[in-house]
């Protein structure tokens, strides 16, 4: 999912300094009254948001059902694909790593992968230019069929991703490193790859070691959520369908996809995009970075947050950090960097804004892909907005 930077300019009138959050107290607010007739107007089968305010979830609401044309309902535990938000999960773990002294922001790919055969001109791309979309790592893998082998590939997700590495290397970068930003899932693959490898343990494992159990981000999983509808005959002997047990992505037509081969991407871009869990744990890693962003670090120190968060140099007012879009909207205060991201794999989608200077940051999901799915997500996100920054 490309990063796009959702425009919600039109609130800045309607904007005063916070008051201390005294409904951090209380239950969050139910935002389903704020979802339903949005989700409706868009056609979106269910979504999810989120209000963070400090480090307090003070906003949080579900409605719809799990699939079109079935009437299980989404609840607020359910899961949802993040997409391309995974990407900031990525670079904290790999600030994480740094931290502990074993990655460094400037490691190169000649030095990690000096086993792998690659173009010269890859050997000096950071680790950093590859988190800020900066190392001319390519936008699609459609090349020597790469990306249609990746969809076959049968072996391990370190596998996968090694073969992806192997694929993106023989060939030189789409422009000079460090020169120009252009967004690719594979550099955030690679990024993922350099972690594995230097520490041992496969990414997935690693990031849930590392990252979400530390937030107790227990729901977090890859792919697509849940597990297929099966039918057949229970113990009793008589036709039974076992639950639909989570959300079902839906592609921009409507057409629900089953979890399993075809429900999201190749797992060798796990670490660009393939995390879902429920929009609480979200919140969770939300407020870390609102909260890392305004000078009150938790899991990594101040400077770390700054680097995940300053925008590489030479970009224009739409910005690009470590998985994060940072840019400036009028309703979120003086502060300049606003932070920023969306995702989609195409049969869901979702989007989150931290406002630091505001302490505020809001967070929509919804189990559709799509331009109808994008907008639903962006009229929620601005809704919410303007009712909880009175």
């Amino acid at each position: 999912m490309p990063f796009t930077c959702l425009a919600l300019v039109a609130l800045a009138p309607m904007l005063v300094s916070l008051q201390p959050p005294a409904e951090a107290e209380l239950a969050p607010r139910d935002l389903s009254g704020v979802l339903a007739p949005l989700a409706a107007e868009h056609k979106i089968p269910a979504m999810a948001a989120a209000v963070v305010r400090g480090e307090t979830v003070v906003g949080l609401g579900v409605t719809g059902v799990r699939k079109s044309g079935d009437g299980t309902p989404a609840t607020i535990e359910d899961k949802w694909h993040l997409g391309s938000n995974t990407k900031a999960m990525t670079a904290t773990l790999c600030a994480l790593l740094v931290e502990e002294g074993v990655l460094r922001w400037d490691r190169t790919l000649g030095e990690t992968f000096a086993d792998v055969p690659m173009h010269e001109r890859w050997k000096p791309v950071t680790l950093e230019q590859l988190l800020t979309n900066r190392a001319g790592m390519p936008a699609d893998l459609d090349r020597d069929g790469l990306w249609a082998s990746l969809w076959r590939h049968t072996g391990t997700p370190t596998e996968a991703r090694r073969a992806l590495l192997i694929g993106v290397l023989k060939h030189p970068p789409e422009h000079e490193p460090g020169t120009e930003f252009l967004y690719s899932n594979a550099g955030f693959a690679v990024a993922g790859h350099m972690a594995e490898t230097v520490t041992g343990t496969a990414f997935e494992k690693l990031i849930r070691e590392r990252l979400f159990d530390q937030l107790e981000m227990a729901s977090v999983g890859f792919g697509a959520p849940g597990e297929r509808v099966k039918r057949g005959k229970g113990a009793d002997g008589k036709e039974a369908t076992s639950v639909l047990d989570q959300p079902r992505g839906h592609r921009a037509n409507g057409t629900a996809v089953e979890p399993g081969p075809g429900a999201d991407n190749p797992v060798a871009i796990g670490p660009a995009g393939t995390v879902h869990c429920t929009i609480g744990d979200w919140a969770k890693f939300v407020a870390l970075h609102l909260q890392g962003a305004r000078g009150k670090p938790r899991l990594l120190t101040a400077e770390s947050f700054l680097k995940l968060h300053t925008p590489a140099a030479g970009q224009g007012a739409d910005r690009y950090a470590m998985g994060w879009g940072v840019t400036k909207r009028g309703w979120a205060g003086d502060h300049e960097n606003v932070l920023t991201h969306a995702g989609s794999n195409t049969m869901w989608f979702s989007v989150a804004w931290l406002a630091p200077d505001k302490d505020f940051a809001v967070l929509v999901v919804c189990n559709k892909g799509g331009d109808a799915a994008a907008k639903a997500c962006d009229a929620v996100a601005a809704k919410l907005i303007g009712e909880m920054l009175k």
